[in-house]
């Protein structure tokens, strides 16, 4: 069986072949996979979509998140100084 998929080769700074590995790693991806998909995301408008919806929630409850963020950490806050143990 052969494959259809075509074999590249592309040239990339140091900084942004990082950034790729690193988004492989934490989308649990080979290096290949994870280019092919971004390059889908990016030129399908996925990405955008997503950013855009992202952007909606942040806008619409992005007061709410915060709030609740504060309660959330509240109980690991720091103690004032002087305050007793």
């Amino acid at each position: 069986m052969t494959s259809t998929k075509k074999q590249t080769q592309v040239r990339l700074e140091e900084d942004v072949l990082a950034a790729v590995k690193a988004a492989a790693a934490a989308r649990r991806l080979d290096f290949n996979k994870c280019v092919e998909r971004l390059i889908f995301e990016d030129t399908t408008g996925a990405r955008a979509a997503g950013m855009a919806a992202a952007q909606r929630l942040i806008d619409e409850h992005g007061t709410f998140l915060d709030d609740l963020e504060q309660q959330l950490d509240a109980p690991y806050a720091d103690p004032q100084p002087g305050a007793a143990a």
